[in-house]
């Protein structure tokens, strides 16, 4: 889509695309839908559209800082080491984590990958020291990485295949009244369906994310030829499962993906399950993949909380309300996971043990 046409609703550009050359992909649709979201506004906090973990506690990117330098200084303290953030939203997480580390002698050099205008002003002001790079290709090439992605890879475009009478086939957008839907496509897809799942039932859908794939590849490559570690924390799930994840977000509430594209935050659950074996392919050290609370717990949330209530007596409520939404197994406790990798000669890292 041109940047001159960004004024105009993103669904009447949809419905001329789709009239003029027919149903667009689901990937498609997401993949426009969240560029022009992401890059017109700052989507974060009570004013946004969603609240991430690092703005509900300063504990999150705390705990996020002292595993970073617990992971630096057991492989050696070597430099220089830099830090690397995947959509930093507000630059929250880095504050944190980066304030925590500097106590235990861990100044990296930082790096976002950031798309968005918007959100790189805001960045700016809470982390000046930051450089900004559209891709991990321009990350330095030399000394270890320490890489964190929170809630990125959700938002990443994907692809859904439906199993049909006729076999398996991409699922297709196209317009209906006031709104779009999805349709089966025709080309046939079944070479792209995993073996043991192609002789699913009818209606059966395969959700993939290609650009999850690809980023925990090129990161997961990173990591052999510089050393270091990454976390991507994320909801989603560890075990295969079939079905729709899409979702839509606008201003707190869950809305119809297939209205206003452009104007509601489109994401997916991450498939861990797939992501790992991407990264032991490339040799890299797979550091398991474990439920957001349990992680938090290991590293001392609980602790943290109660120190932080000491100090601050008067907002004790709040911090412990705030610890108990982090951890909490109705809240993003189990639905949120942490996924860890590193090199090999790396520590394994704290939490992710038992």
């Amino acid at each position: 889509m041109s940047e001159g046409a960004s004024a105009e609703p993103l669904a009447a550009i949809f419905r001329r695309l789709i009239a003029n050359t027919g149903p667009i992909s689901l990937m498609h649709y997401m993949g426009e839908a969240n560029a022009r979201y992401y890059t017109s506004r700052d989507p974060l906090g009570s004013a946004g559209d969603f609240v991430t973990a690092p703005e509900i506690s300063q504990m999150f990117g705390e705990l996020i800082g002292l595993w970073l330098a617990d992971m630096w200084i057991n492989a050696g303290r070597e430099t220089p080491v830099h830090y690397i953030e995947l959509g930093p939203g507000r630059g929250t997480l880095a504050k944190d984590a980066l304030r925590t580390a500097r106590r235990y002698g861990l100044e990296p050099s930082i790096h976002f990958v950031e798309a968005s205008t918007a959100l790189k002003d805001i960045q700016l002001e809470t982390v000046p020291g930051a450089q900004w790079h559209h891709d991990l290709s321009t990350i330095p090439a030399y000394g270890p990485v320490l890489i964190v992605a929170n809630e990125f890879l959700d938002a990443l475009p994907v692809r859904q295949l439906v199993k049909t009478p006729q076999g398996w086939r991409e699922r297709m957008v196209v317009p209906e009244g006031e709104r779009f839907i999805c349709v089966a496509g025709q080309q046939p897809m079944d070479a792209a369906v995993p073996e043991a799942r192609r002789d699913a039932a009818d209606g059966t859908i395969i959700e993939t994310c290609p650009g999850a794939a690809a980023t925990v590849y090129e990161v997961a490559g990173r990591l052999m030829e510089q050393g270091g570690a990454a976390l991507f924390i994320d909801y989603g799930h560890d075990q295969l499962r079939d079905g729709s994840t899409l979702q839509a977000v606008r201003q707190h509430l869950k809305v119809d993906p297939f209205v206003n594209p452009g104007e509601a935050d489109l994401t997916a659950h991450v498939d861990f399950a797939t992501l790992a074996p991407i990264a032991q392919s490339r040799g890299c050290k797979w550091l398991g993949t474990v439920p957001q609370g349990r992680w938090l717990r290991e590293l001392g949330i609980e602790t943290r909380a109660q120190a932080l209530a000491q100090v601050a007596p008067q907002h004790a409520a709040a911090i412990h309300s705030a610890k108990d939404r982090l951890i909490g197994e109705g809240q993003m406790g189990l639905l949120f996971k942490v996924m860890g990798l590193a090199h090999p000669q790396w520590p394994s890292g704290a939490g992710f043990q038992g």
